[in-house]
């Protein structure tokens, strides 16, 4: 199965181009699929929709640019992901 964002998706969305940390960067790619298929439900694989594979990279990049940082609001995704959450009762 191969991920919805690859390594090299992530880093031209986050403008990186060296492997320094390409580590880290596939730890936040495996951290973002893994919120997005517990709040949706959806297997976050490279069938994976795409405005579920934008909410990743944005995901991403928040991870990564604002590491320790305040102001990103998740729920400013949540109009992305609404049509894909299951309902639980």
């Amino acid at each position: 199965m191969t991920d919805a964002v690859s390594l090299d998706e992530a880093k031209v969305f986050l403008r990186v181009s060296h492997t320094a940390e390409d580590e880290l960067i596939a730890m936040l790619i495996a951290a973002a699929q893994t919120k997005l298929a517990g709040e949706t439900g959806v297997v976050m694989d490279e069938d994976a929709p795409a405005d579920l594979r934008l909410c990743a990279l944005y995901l991403i990049a928040q991870a990564y640019d604002g590491r320790g940082e305040t102001g990103f609001d998740p729920a400013a995704l949540e109009p992305w992901i609404a049509p894909y959450r299951e309902a639980r009762l």
